[in-house]
């Protein structure tokens, strides 16, 4: 049982880290770039851009949204098509919150029906 906690701990603290990638400059190593915008001193989107020699292409976009309390309530990450010069929808996260715990849900975009569709194998409740 301890394990398991341990295991959904660590599923969301990972969640978390890449949810909330902060402004920075290019990592050498892999040559992204992180351009976010806030509202309020609110993050409410970020691009990442790749660096392909001298020029910037698309990446990455996210979107987030929070409740009245600033909590995050949902992240929508997007891919670049450069074969159809556009944003597509890839990952949804939705976060739920009452007195004792958060529920982690995530959601796959299916380009067939369109919409995204449950994890349920991803889905994790911790207690705060």
């Amino acid at each position: 049982m301890k394990t398991l906690n341990l295991i959904k701990i660590a599923l969301v603290a990972v969640v978390a880290f890449v949810a909330n990638v902060t402004i920075s400059a290019a990592n050498p190593e892999n040559n992204l770039i992180y351009n976010a915008e806030e509202v309020n001193g609110v993050k409410v989107a970020e691009t990442v851009y790749k660096m392909d020699g001298t020029t910037l292409t698309n990446y990455m976009k996210y979107n987030y949204k929070y409740d009245a309390a600033n909590r995050m309530t949902e992240n929508v990450s997007q891919k670049w098509n450069s074969a159809k010069a556009r944003w597509e929808n890839d990952l949804r996260i939705q976060y739920t919150y009452d007195n004792k715990s958060v529920t982690v849900e995530y959601y796959k975009w299916n380009a067939r029906k369109k919409a995204f569709v449950l994890a349920p194998e991803m889905t994790v409740t911790m207690d705060k």
